[in-house]
């Protein structure tokens, strides 16, 4: 439970069984965080974690080198519009749009 020591602006609040909770107290402790500092980094980690897995692709060598030729060639105009278009976008992590920051 290494994260940087930022004091938290907002409360989550949910609801345990008491063996749930005594469960989470015992993996806490043997990471050395309290209850709070071990739900969110865990719930931080899947939720990353499942995030990922939405975006993660597999595919076979062929369709792998298929995509890689594609993203070798030169935009076309269609292509270079929509690149446009997504890089103007308002993200919801950004305070001005299309900067991403």
């Amino acid at each position: 439970m290494s994260e940087s020591l930022v004091s938290a602006d907002i409360n989550i609040h949910l609801r345990a069984r008491a063996k749930d909770r005594d469960l989470i107290d015992q993996a806490a402790e043997l990471v050395g965080a309290n209850r709070s500092q071990f739900m969110l980094a865990s719930a931080v980690k899947e939720a990353k974690n499942i995030l990922l897995d939405q975006s993660t692709l597999y595919v076979d060598a062929q369709s792998f080198q298929a995509v890689m030729d594609w993203m070798d060639r030169e935009a076309t105009s269609e292509e270079q519009m929509g690149m446009n278009r997504l890089r103007d976008a308002k993200t919801p992590w950004s305070k001005t749009p299309g900067h991403g920051e």
